[in-house]
C-alpha cells in the first residue's frame, strides 16, 4: 500500500466525532491537560447534535419541585426495564451539575421571568415516581442542541483542543486487544493519517440512515459502530431503534416533542385526540414507542388523514402566538419549509419516522468499552460516549430529552476517566503495520470497485428492507425476511461500482465506505431483532406481545463478521451505584 501517503501523528487521547458527546469529552480532557485531537468528517457544528430541538432533562427543579430519583424512575420505565440502573443513577443524579457547567460555558438557555433556566414538560417524564407531570427539560427554544454545539465547540477552541476536520475515520489499529488508535482518510488532500493515543473515545453518533425515512443527516452512519465490528468487537441491543412520533410526512424532518410538551395534540381522520385512548393519564406526552404505535395503530385500522390515510395531524393553531414564535421558532420554519403549512392556522402533518439508536457499543457508567461475552471487562485503549454508546441508560426506548443529557454526562465521565488513567506526554509503544496495511487493503479494494451496481442502488435496497422488515411493528415472518433478503444486499457489495478513483473529496467512496458501514449494522440490527421473541419499549412483536423477564431481562450482544452474525446476552444490571435510591423492579408499564 506504498502507493498512499501515510502522516502519523502522536496524541495522550483522540475523540472520533465533533457532535455534544465528543466536544464535551474534549472540552474536559483538554481542561485537564492532555494533548486531545478531534476528528470529524464535516465541520463540528454541522454535527448532527444540531438538530436535537426540544431540550435536555435535568432535575432542577426551577418550574417546580422535582428530584433526579423522580428522574431515575421515569428514565428505568422509559427504558421498559432493560436499562443498567447503576448507570442511569449516575446519568440522573449527574444530570443537574452538567447542565449548570453547560450555562456557565455560555449556552443561551430560555429563561423564565425570575432568570431561571426554563424547563418544559416531556414525554414520559413525571413527579412523585409517575404521580402527575413534570416541567424537566431546559430548553433553548427550540434550538437546545444547536446552542450546544455552537458553545462547545468555542469551548473546546478556547482550550486549545486540535481539530481534524473532514477526516473519514477508516480503522481503529488494536494491538493484542488494546486499541492503540485510528486510522483516517483526509478529504482535503487525499492523504492518510495514523492516529496513535492512549485512548480512542468513539463518539460518531447513530447509524439512522440504514432506514429509508429517518429525521437522520445523510452523514448518520454510525461508522464507529462498524469500526468496533471490524475490531472483532460486539454491538449491544441493535434490535431496539426509536421511532419518534412526529417526523414530517414525506419528508421526515423532527418535529420536537417540545411541540406537544407546549400544549399540541394528535388527531385522526375523525378529529378525535386519540392518545387518549392509549395512554389516558399522559395522553400526548406518553413515552415515544407508546405514541408511536398508537399513531401506526390508528392509520393501520383506517384513521389515518390525508388522500391515502398513511399519517396523522398535529395541533398547535390553538396555543397563544406569542408561545409560538418565542419557545417554538423553529419548528414554524419547519413546517413551512417542509410541509407548506402555516402552524398558527394549519396541522402539521406527521408520521412515525426513526429517530435515534438505543443499542451501539457496549459501555460502562465511565465509558469505557465493554469486551466479549457478558464479562465486565474493558478494552483497553478504548471509549464510546453519545449515541454511538450503550452505557445501556436508555434501554429499550429513550425518553425525549435524556439524548442530551446523555451526551454531556458521558462526555464528561470519558473526560474525567481518561485524565486518570493517562499521563500528559506517555510515550508510545511502536505498532506493527499489519494493521495499516489490512485497512488500506479494504479501503484500496473499494476505492477501484468496477462492478455494475451503483452504491445508492444498494443503498436504497438496505434501507427499503429495514423500513418494511424492521420497523414500528415486527412479526416473525418479517423478520425472518429481513434477515435474509439483507444478506443478498451484502452480497452485492461484489459487484459496487465506485467511478470516482480520486482522493480528493471523493464523495462516492465516502457514501461507499459508509454504506459497507451501514449494511453491517442492518445485518445485527435484523438479526438481534428476530432473536429477541418479546415485546420490549421500541421493539413491538405482533407474535409476542408481551415482555418477558424470565427470558430476556438482557442486553443483546452481536458479533458481525462480513454478513455472519453471533448473537449471544448478558444481564442487565439490576443494582443501583449507591444506597442514596433503591432498585426499581420491573412492573406494568402504563401511561
Amino acid at each position: 500500500m506504498s502507493a498512499y501517503k501515510i502522516i502519523d501523528h502522536e496524541y495522550d487521547v483522540i475523540v472520533l466525532g465533533a457532535g455534544g458527546s465528543g466536544l464535551r469529552a474534549a472540552v474536559g480532557l483538554s481542561e485537564a491537560g492532555l494533548k486531545t485531537a478531534c476528528i470529524s468528517k464535516v465541520f463540528p457544528t454541522r454535527s448532527h447534535t444540531s438538530a436535537a430541538q426540544g431540550g435536555i432533562s435535568a432535575a432542577l427543579g426551577n418550574m417546580g419541585e422535582d428530584d433526579w430519583r423522580w428522574h431515575m424512575y421515569d428514565t428505568v420505565k422509559g427504558a421498559d426495564w432493560l436499562g443498567d440502573q447503576d448507570s442511569i443513577e449516575y446519568l440522573c443524579k449527574e444530570a443537574p451539575k452538567a447542565v449548570i457547567e453547560l450555562e456557565k460555558y455560555g449556552v443561551p438557555f430560555s429563561r423564565t421571568d425570575d432568570g431561571k433556566i426554563y424547563q418544559r414538560p416531556f414525554g414520559g417524564m413525571t413527579k412523585n415516581y409517575g404521580n402527575g407531570i413534570v416541567q424537566r427539560t431546559c430548553a433553548a427554544a427550540d434550538r437546545t442542541g444547536h446552542a450546544i454545539l455552537h458553545t462547545l465547540y468555542g469551548q473546546a477552541l478556547k482550550h486549545n483542543t486540535e481539530f481534524f476536520i473532514e477526516y473519514f475515520a477508516l480503522d481503529l489499529i488494536m494491538k493484542d486487544g488494546e486499541c492503540k488508535g485510528l486510522i483516517a482518510w483526509n478529504l482535503n488532500d487525499g492523504t492518510i493519517h495514523r492516529f496513535r493515543a492512549h485512548i480512542t473515545i468513539i463518539a460518531t453518533g447513530g447509524y439512522g440512515k440504514v432506514y429509508y425515512s429517518a429525521t437522520s443527516a445523510h452523514t448518520c452512519t454510525g461508522d464507529g459502530n462498524a469500526m468496533v465490528l471490524r475490531a472483532g468487537l460486539p454491538l449491544q441491543d441493535m434490535e431496539f431503534v426509536q421511532f419518534h412520533p412526529t417526523g414530517i410526512y414525506g419528508h421526515g424532518t423532527l418535529i420536537s416533542e417540545g411541540v406537544r410538551g407546549e400544549g399540541g395534540y394528535l388527531v385522526n381522520s375523525k378529529g378525535e385526540r386519540f392518545m387518549e385512548r392509549y395512554a389516558p393519564n399522559a395522553k400526548d406526552l406518553a413515552s415515544r414507542d407508546v405514541v408511536s404505535r398508537s399513531m401506526s395503530i390508528e392509520i393501520n385500522e383506517g384513521r389515518g388523514v390525508g388522500k391515502e390515510k398513511d399519517h396523522v395531524h398535529l395541533h398547535l393553531s390553538h396555543l397563544d402566538k406569542n408561545i409560538i414564535e418565542s419557545r417554538l421558532p423553529g419548528i414554524t420554519e419547519a413546517a413551512r419549509l417542509f410541509a407548506n403549512v402555516d402552524v398558527t392556522k394549519e396541522p402539521i402533518p406527521v408520521v412515525p419516522t426513526v429517530h435515534y439508536n438505543m443499542g451501539g457499543i457496549p459501555t460502562n457508567y465511565k465509558a469505557e468499552v465493554l469486551t466479549v461475552n457478558g464479562s465486565e471487562k474493558t478494552v483497553p485503549g478504548l471509549m464510546a460516549i453519545g449515541e454511538a454508546a450503550c452505557v445501556s441508560v436508555h434501554g429499550a426506548n429513550r425518553l425525549g430529552s435524556n439524548s442530551l443529557i446523555d451526551l454531556v454526562v458521558f462526555g464528561r465521565a470519558a473526560a474525567m476517566r481518561a485524565a486518570e488513567l493517562v499521563k500528559p506526554g506517555t510515550p508510545h509503544e511502536e505498532v506493527s503495520e499489519t494493521e495499516t496495511e489490512k485497512c488500506l487493503a479494504r479501503f484500496d479494494k473499494l476505492r477501484n470497485a468496477n462492478g455494475e451496481t451503483s452504491t445508492a442502488e444498494l443503498r436504497l435496497s438496505m434501507q427499503k428492507i429495514m423500513q418494511s422488515k424492521c420497523a414500528v411493528f415486527r412479526t416473525d415472518k418479517t423478520l425472518k425476511e429481513g434477515v435474509d433478503e439483507i444478506r443478498k444486499v451484502y452480497d452485492g457489495m461484489e459487484s459496487i461500482s465506485v467511478k470516482d478513483k480520486s482522493l480528493v473529496f471523493n464523495t462516492d467512496l465516502v457514501e461507499t465506505l459508509e454504506f459497507d458501514n451501514l449494511i453491517r449494522q442492518a445485518i445485527t440490527t435484523v438479526d438481534s431483532a428476530y432473536n429477541r421473541k418479546e415485546s420490549r419499549g421500541a421493539h413491538a412483536r405482533e407474535d409476542f406481545p408481551k415482555r418477558d423477564d424470565a427470558k430476556f431481562m438482557q442486553h443483546t450482544i452481536a458479533w458481525c463478521n462480513g454478513k455472519d452474525t453471533k448473537i449471544d446476552y448478558r444481564p442487565v444490571h439490576k443494582t443501583t451505584l449507591t444506597n442514596e435510591v433503591q432498585y426499581f423492579p420491573p412492573q406494568e408499564r402504563v401511561y
